[in-house]
């Protein structure tokens, strides 16, 4: 088992920036990837980035060069550094975990308005 939680959402102005964390426990030796999805209101849950446990990066067009995925081993936790925020970035983040299967973590909201 694995367990998650995210954390950094909040509020920010378009061009701004936030940082989300997540914080793996449990059989963390088991986690091949790590990544990140988002799901704004009325749609449908999307892939963002992910990250393998050997640094391998891959993004998701619409935040390519904006947003960058990194982790920790140390600390057991996975980073999604976002700038350039837009309106349309505005979603519940969840963090997910690759492992026999996949788990998740209960999501943080980010929005993006003047």
């Amino acid at each position: 088992q694995v367990q998650l939680v995210e954390s950094g959402g909040g509020l920010v102005q378009p061009g701004g920036s936030l940082r989300l964390s997540c914080v793996a426990s449990g059989s963390i030796s088991t986690i091949r990837v790590m990544s990140w999805y988002r799901q704004a209101p009325g749609k449908e849950r999307e892939y963002v980035a992910q990250i393998t446990a050997t640094g391998f990066r891959h993004y998701a067009d619409s935040v390519k060069g904006r947003f960058t995925i990194s982790r920790d081993n140390a600390k057991n936790t996975s980073y999604l550094q976002m700038s350039n925020l837009k309106p349309d970035d505005t979603a519940v983040y969840y963090c997910c975990a690759v492992s026999a299967r996949n788990y998740w973590g209960q999501g943080t909201q980010v929005t993006v308005s003047s």
